[in-house]
């Protein structure tokens, strides 16, 4: 059987190989055939006020991508200078064109080339070579996404879950904090434990007493999933949105919660937690209450597998078909993926 192989039947199924999440060859994989293939959070159209730089992934990826923002919209292009490989803004500012600081070669606002110093004699100059290349790229909710080389369209990543993101008001988000959890797991071993609430009786002993654990749901679509946790009044306490194959959207009473894993090494990774306060006044309620506290209880449980996964003993395992719907999808795309 390959290391690659999930049986669409959840009730016949073994999850992924261990050897997915120990062999650093299938981690180096994974840069090409899933994360330059898949959309990537780039922040906040908001937080665009001119030219914006961001590193797709850092340290992973490490593709360093330029927002220009215009009377169009939103564009995205590579930060990297088509002459000699520069790195062409290194903070966000406001400007009229694009300056490389190495040899001075110049780019419209949109990554149009438009001159070069000493280059008078050189032949078939400029081309479209000398432009920079631009990067795909979505804004939904008033979130920007990039990527690199994808698959599909982005519509395709948020299915029928698009809603979610309409139903924003994007002037009401406000950044309140941001901070980085570095955990010493796996990525996908990260993402597997947030795709299932079957864990919450278990390992969140403060989130269950305020989620109803009986009425937990799980829906899956092309690229992404969403789980639903009601309180004990039938009142939505959080929705859980993943986008394959790294990016959470958590949305509570008060507003959003966005975490983006980012891959490190096999057996380390970064979650980068950013929260979004859209109403002040039901902060504290829902299940969006003690998220320090369930990141940290995560944290455990997730580093726990990762020791556990090294063993000689353990392959693979089962999924419960009611409770693991969201994981079984997670394995059934890193396996189409990573063929």
């Amino acid at each position: 059987m390959s290391d690659f192989t999930i049986d669409p039947d959840i009730h016949r199924a073994r999850t992924l190989s261990s050897s997915f999440y120990t062999e650093g060859r299938y981690f180096e994989l994974s840069k090409e055939r899933i994360f330059s293939r898949t959309w990537q959070f780039a922040g906040r159209a908001d937080e665009v006020e001119n030219l914006k730089p961001v590193t797709l992934l850092p340290g992973f990826l490490d593709e360093p991508i330029l927002l220009s923002k215009n009377d169009d919209g939103i564009r995205c292009m590579s930060n990297v200078c088509t002459h000699r490989g520069k790195i062409l803004v290194d903070e966000s500012c406001n400007a009229n064109l694009i300056r490389c600081g190495y040899h001075g070669r110049r780019f419209d606002l949109n990554g149009k080339f438009l001159s070069m110093p000493e280059f008078a004699d050189v032949e078939n100059f400029p081309s479209e070579a000398d432009n920079l290349k631009q990067i795909p790229i979505a804004t939904r909710g008033g979130f920007v996404f990039a990527s690199v080389d994808p698959i599909a369209p982005f519509a395709d990543f948020v299915d029928d879950v698009a809603t979610r993101f309409n139903d924003l008001e994007p002037s009401q988000l406000k950044l309140v904090s941001k901070r980085d959890y570095e955990v010493k797991a796996h990525w996908a071993l990260y993402c597997e434990n947030y795709l299932e609430g079957f864990h919450i009786p278990f390992v969140h002993h403060s989130l269950n007493e305020i989620v109803d654990y009986g009425s937990y749901s799980t829906e899956t679509f092309r690229y992404s999933s969403l789980q639903t946790g009601l309180d004990a009044g039938g009142a939505v306490a959080g929705r859980y949105l993943f986008i394959f194959p790294n990016l959470m959207f958590n949305f509570y009473p008060w507003g959003i919660s966005v975490n983006v894993v980012r891959p490190v090494t096999p057996s380390r990774s970064v979650v980068e937690f950013l929260t979004y306060v859209s109403d002040e006044s039901k902060l504290g309620s829902g299940a969006g209450t003690d998220l320090d506290r369930v990141e940290l209880e995560d944290e455990a449980v997730v580093e726990s597998v990762q020791r556990g996964i090294r063993s000689r003993f353990y392959s693979h395992g089962r999924y419960s078909p009611t409770r693991e719907q969201g994981t079984h999808h997670f394995h059934r795309l890193i396996a189409e993926f990573m063929e």
